[in-house]
């Protein structure tokens, strides 16, 4: 039997990403075996699958850093037959092959069952993107979130939007950071009820504190734009940073650490302990409106992948990806 997938091959010319018909015996060991169905694009995808894949290390390699759908074989009593699952994080489709693959052979202590009320296809509209968000919201949460509006940086991104949305969802006022004015319909949507322009928070950081402006953040962003969002907080205020589109940098001072008493949480959803899996999971299944989840939707096929791995690397894409794979 064989099945397909997007295999990302290398030799001295570069690497190159293409559909491929493979068979079960070329998958990777592990002790359970998935009919995937749903997968997305994400950041780490498109640099998986652009000539430099920076984050692989072997090849052939088929990217892909999440997935949802059924288990069709198991040598692990946890996971049965039929059973609808969905897997985030431990290097799939970096390290280990991923989500781009009508069939994944994963660790069994990878995955988690599909909470209840949920779809695959929903499953993977949340994403790595949207179980990141939630990570981020429950730190803040956390460390207690402070009375004014919550600022979200990359609005419109895969994490930034189902951030927007959660938040909104609990009865936070949300002001939303994009440099797209054209995506001021869709953050608003999503329950923004601010627009903040990203040229506004771009500036270098001239004064280390500013206006005591925001009740907690999540920065999708990164770099200056984190620096400056900083000397913004409320005292004892959280930021809950997830991402580096911005950069790796930080050009701040420890002012806003030391006199106003922020809060900088780093968020990796990478090699989450399984109790925080399950808890993120079934609140994002609670909380977040499944209408606002399908507005955040642009489907996809394997064929796409390789445009759509370049688009998101130029910051082309809006919302969350889901992936078809038909399996």
């Amino acid at each position: 039997m064989t099945f397909k997938a997007l295999v990302v091959e290398k030799d001295d010319d570069g690497t190159r990403a293409e559909v491929q018909d493979l068979t079960l015996d070329r998958l990777p060991e592990g002790e359970v075996t998935v009919a995937v169905e749903y997968s997305t694009v994400n950041y780490k995808d498109g640099l998986c699958i652009g000539p430099g894949g920076g984050l692989v290390r072997n090849y052939p390699h088929v990217p892909g850093i999440d997935f949802a759908g059924t288990v069709e074989a198991s040598d692990d009593d946890r996971y049965r037959l039929g059973d609808k699952v969905v897997l985030t994080g431990w290097r799939v489709g970096e390290a280990h092959w991923g989500g781009y693959s009508q069939k994944a052979r994963v660790r069994a202590d990878w995955l988690v069952p599909l909470p209840d009320g949920l779809t695959t296809r929903q499953a993977m509209a949340i994403g790595t993107a949207g179980f990141t968000a939630m990570l981020a919201v429950q730190a803040l949460e956390d460390q207690g979130l402070k009375p004014g509006p919550k600022l979200v940086t990359g609005a419109a991104g895969g994490v930034g939007s189902v951030a927007v949305a959660l938040l909104a969802a609990m009865g936070h006022e949300v002001a939303a950071v994009t440099g797209r004015p054209e995506q001021e319909a869709y953050l608003r949507d999503l329950g923004a009820s601010r627009i903040v322009p990203r040229a506004d928070l771009a500036e270098t950081v001239k004064k280390p504190l500013e206006g005591e402006t925001w009740g907690g953040c999540v920065d999708a962003v990164g770099g200056a734009m984190l620096a400056r969002v900083l000397g913004q907080m409320e005292y004892g205020a959280s930021v809950a940073a997830v991402g580096l589109a911005g950069g790796a940098g930080l050009p701040a001072t420890v002012i806003p650490f030391l006199l106003r008493g922020v809060n900088l949480l780093g968020i990796d959803s990478v090699m989450q302990p399984y109790d925080n899996r399950i808890r993120a999971w079934s609140r994002i299944a609670d909380l977040l409106p499944m209408d606002k989840l399908d507005a955040m939707v642009v489907p996809a096929t394997l064929a796409d992948l390789p445009k759509l791995g370049a688009d998101i690397l130029k910051g082309q894409v809006r919302g969350r990806v889901v992936v078809d794979l038909g399996g």
